[in-house]
């Protein structure tokens, strides 16, 4: 059955696929119960399973991770949200320190089912602490999976395929598209569903590769767009997971058009943009026309949000990128 909703009521049908079907399955974080959380990304699952499976927990991200790794290893799957990407920094000891290792640790003993939901990105006029994209903290971290949806269908589909994994998976939700529809097929199959670590390639091209991620995928397609009218075909790709990379997807693409640009909101300085940089001049350099150039955030704190739309990538700034590219 195919619905079209947002991107935020895809993430809730998807968390009570997940509480559905399997009864080890707990959300836990700030607020997600009774009010459903500040985004109402979890609303009503908590009248609906109940206050031992929907839990509103203290103000503590720490705690709400460290309690998480105990019911993991206990046989849970918990889920965690951590109500604003700026506020994980309290969990991140108990992130990198025990979730992230506790696997190796064991000898593959025990492994650690845990989903870390992380709202990130700016667009939404929000203060300080609210408009982080910290996601190269995390996929520079062994032992971590890290991934992002940018539309209902994926969103939907990704956070299932998260709980369901038995390895620790940080989940980036891009904020400032919760609010964007698309249709979404809510009786989809997770044994035929697309992997959940593989790159989409959602618009061919020949000409330069657009590779972008969470809520840069929406402004790229946007670009490839107008680009259109100037006669230039490019390809964008939707990363979807950052660690690990699906970079064979990457080569394939940069192989055929000569000519890469990241897109990300993150600061540019060791971002996903210069590890991916990197191996694409490593495995691509006779392929390629042009150095692979760049569009992120300033290296600054983010902004007031009154001057957010100034630091953020936009349109123009992906198009003069593809514009220097073609003047290589």
């Amino acid at each position: 059955m195919a619905e079209t909703i947002t991107l935020g009521k895809a993430l809730n049908h998807g968390l009570r696929r997940s509480l559905e079907s399997d009864p080890k399955v707990v959300i836990m974080g700030e607020d997600v119960g009774k009010l459903g959380g500040v985004f109402r990304i979890t609303d009503g699952l908590q009248k609906d399973f109940g206050e031992d499976r929907v839990i509103d927990t203290p103000l503590a991200e720490s705690g709400i991770v460290g309690t998480a790794i105990g019911l993991a290893i206990r046989g849970y799957r918990p889920v965690c949200e951590i109500q604003f990407d700026g506020f994980v920094f309290p969990a991140y000891n108990q992130i990198v320190a025990q979730v992230a290792k506790m696997f190796y640790r064991s000898l593959g003993n025990v492994r650690l089912p845990i989903v870390i939901r992380i709202p990130f990105g700016g667009g939404i006029g929000a203060v300080e602490h609210h408009s982080e994209s910290p996601e190269a903290l995390f996929a520079h971290v062994p032992g971590l999976k890290v991934v992002t949806c940018a539309n209902p269908a994926d969103a939907y589909t990704m956070i299932r395929q998260a709980v369901a994994s038995d390895d620790p998976i940080v989940f980036f939700e891009p904020k400032r598209r919760y609010w964007e529809k698309g249709e979404v097929d809510l009786d989809a199959d997770l044994d035929q569903a697309f992997p959940l670590h593989a790159a989409r390639v959602v618009k061919p091209g020949t000409d330069a590769t657009i590779l972008a991620y969470g809520p840069m995928v929406r402004t790229s397609l946007d670009a490839a767009i107008a680009a259109a009218e100037d006669g230039r075909n490019l390809e964008v790709i939707d990363l979807r997971s950052l660690s690990p990379l699906d970079m064979a997807t990457v080569y394939a693409s940069v192989r055929r058009t000569g000519r890469a640009i990241v897109v990300h909101e993150a600061p540019g300085n060791l971002g996903l943009g210069s590890e991916l940089a990197a191996r694409i001049t490593e495995e691509c350099f006779y392929s390629l026309e042009a150095p692979v150039l760049r569009v992120t955030g300033y290296d600054i704190p983010y902004p007031a949000a009154r001057v957010e739309e100034e630091y953020l990538p936009d349109l123009d700034r992906v198009l003069d990128a593809v514009d220097r590219s073609f003047g290589w």
